[in-house]
């Protein structure tokens, strides 16, 4: 799940989708109609409302088409065929980009620490 600190909401407006992936708001439409099971909520005016299905969908896309290199053809070949293994290979890369975000957070932390700091802390144990 994408930024799992934003608070869950039942609907998303396209732009907050668009900024979530780091699209246009017109990726998001021309992937809705190349990919029929991407089919927000319409409200009044045709205002889409994604909801979090929606989400993983446009996350399983978007990892296929923008990270894998794939067409959209073959990713949508791919989702009708192996949908499970898609969603489950985004999650895993997701949470390994969370992983690796912490582990940087905390060498960087490490990496601020002074040599007198760290000759100070063996003294102290």
């Amino acid at each position: 799940m994408l930024n799992k600190e934003r608070e869950i909401k039942m609907y998303y407006s396209i732009s907050e989708v668009a900024e979530m992936f780091k699209v246009n708001e017109s990726t998001l439409r021309f992937w809705e109609k190349e990919f029929p099971a991407l089919a927000p909520k319409k409200a009044g005016r045709g205002i889409r409302q994604y909801q979090q299905k929606d989400i993983e969908l446009v996350r399983a896309i978007h990892h296929l088409v923008k990270e894998e290199g794939m067409t959209i053809p073959g990713a949508r070949q791919r989702l009708k065929v192996n949908k499970g293994n898609v969603d489950l290979k985004v999650e895993v890369i997701e949470r390994l980009k969370a992983l690796r975000k912490e582990l940087v957070g905390m060498r960087d932390a490490l990496d601020a620490f002074t040599y007198d700091q760290v000759e100070e802390l063996k003294e102290n144990l």
